[in-house]
């Protein structure tokens, strides 16, 4: 027996959703992207889960993105929100933790 495609069947394909990155603008798998959450209480965090409840916004997993989202302050502007001192060094810190360039 073949592999049938949803093509084959008559199904349409899955519904892949796209997220703009915040850092440099390009339109990306949601999957690929991390999500940045401000919570009820404003604090501003990565959300691992991508569930968690609050405003979001997606950056890619590079430093180059990142840096040019808090630098611009396009993180702020897409949550609504000024970042505390506190918040911005945490974000810097975890920010630091990944990759110069990803692969993708």
């Amino acid at each position: 027996m073949t592999a049938r495609t949803a093509t084959d069947t008559g199904l349409r394909p899955k519904h892949v959703p796209q997220r703009t990155c915040v850092g440099c603008g390009s339109v990306t798998a949601k999957r690929a992207l991390i999500r940045i959450v401000r919570g009820p209480e404003g604090e501003v965090r990565p959300d691992a889960t991508g569930k968690a409840p609050g405003r979001g916004t997606y950056i890619h997993a590079n430093r180059s993105c990142w840096e040019s989202g808090l630098k611009k302050k396009r993180l702020e502007h897409s949550l609504k929100v000024t970042l505390t001192p506190a918040s911005r060094e945490a974000l810097s810190v975890y920010a630091g933790t990944l990759p110069e360039e990803t692969d993708a």
